[in-house]
């Protein structure tokens, strides 16, 4: 049985310079905004919700369907169950009016939809409202929620998840999907003969990387978005190096100890944007996916206009 809807969201996910809307799990959604979340189920309730849609059910938040930022929380459901019968669906949800409930026993955790007039209730990483501590989401009409993926609860499907976000720590020995901001000249070259590392830098010599395209399409630093162009990647890290604060012993010399790429994590303070960052050492390890242009990037994916 094929998912409503499905085939034509597969069909606009083909297109390069579509994006998925993965926020950080701590980072707050926005109203009227969709972003992709994950429900975790088992092998039998997917053929139904193939078949039917979602049904709410009647938990903590009261009454809607339940899905998370958190492939790792998605994974853990239904409990008692074995990874063998288990399915995480990969969902994209159209939040509406969202509620923060960060605190137990709400004035509106049960009440958010049907008196105030909510369509998505939030409950935010570290409140202590759930034994994992993780974040949660409640959306109370299942018609908001969009079934893009049904993946078995395999590590290569969570790893590739869970590492969409730009915060979550880089694994060793991994491929991930990255950007490079650059001029449109320069990208052609890249293309043709592929990257040349900077011999300095933040980080020292390396091809600079980043795998949140929020910060790709500020490059160059000073163009007019007509010259820019961003340059989808996918990179073989190898070992990782975190970096974390200015002045660390291995920030210029990681590569001579035997790592591949060194990771600025966000938020650390080390760069203007407080961004994340990559810098891979070897250009070999990086695969041009697609060269994408800035202005039709923005005009497809608004947000990008806002965080610019």
């Amino acid at each position: 049985m094929a998912l409503k809807g499905y085939t034509k969201q597969k069909n606009k996910t083909n297109s390069p310079y579509y994006l998925e809307n993965i926020l950080e799990t701590n980072e707050h959604p926005e109203d009227h905004r969709e972003y992709v979340m994950f429900h975790g189920t088992t092998k039998e309730a997917t053929e139904l919700i193939k078949k039917n849609g979602f049904t709410p059910s009647r938990e903590e938040l009261g009454l809607g369907v339940y899905v998370s930022r958190d492939i790792g929380k998605a994974i853990e459901y239904p409990l008692g169950v074995s990874n063998n019968k288990r399915r995480v669906l990969k969902v994209r949800v159209d939040v509406g009016k969202v509620k923060i409930i960060d605190q137990q026993d709400h004035p509106m955790q049960k009440t958010w939809h049907t008196e105030h007039g909510y369509d998505t209730a939030w409950v935010p990483p570290g409140v202590s409202m759930v034994l994992s501590n993780q974040q949660g989401n409640c959306v109370y009409d299942p018609k908001r929620i969009k079934v893009m993926q049904v993946m078995k609860v395999k590590e290569n499907n969570i790893s590739r998840n869970r590492h969409l976000q730009s915060g979550v720590t880089p694994e060793d020995s991994h491929v991930y999907v990255m950007y490079h901001g650059t001029s449109k000249q320069a990208a052609v070259e890249i293309q043709r003969h592929g990257f040349t590392p900077s011999k300095d830098g933040m980080l020292g010599a390396g091809v600079y990387v980043s795998r949140d395209i929020r910060k790709a399409i500020k490059y160059p630093i000073g163009a007019d978005d007509s010259d820019r162009m961003v340059l989808k990647v996918k990179v073989d890290v190898g070992k990782v190096k975190i970096i974390d604060v200015q002045g660390h012993d291995r920030q210029y010399d990681w590569h001579t100890h035997g790592y591949d790429t060194a990771w600025v994590p966000p938020g650390v303070d080390m760069v203007p944007s407080n961004q994340q960052e990559n810098c891979v050492y070897d250009p070999k390890r990086i695969k041009v996916m697609a060269l994408l242009k800035v202005a039709i990037l923005k005009k497809l994916n608004p947000s990008l206009e806002v965080e610019s």
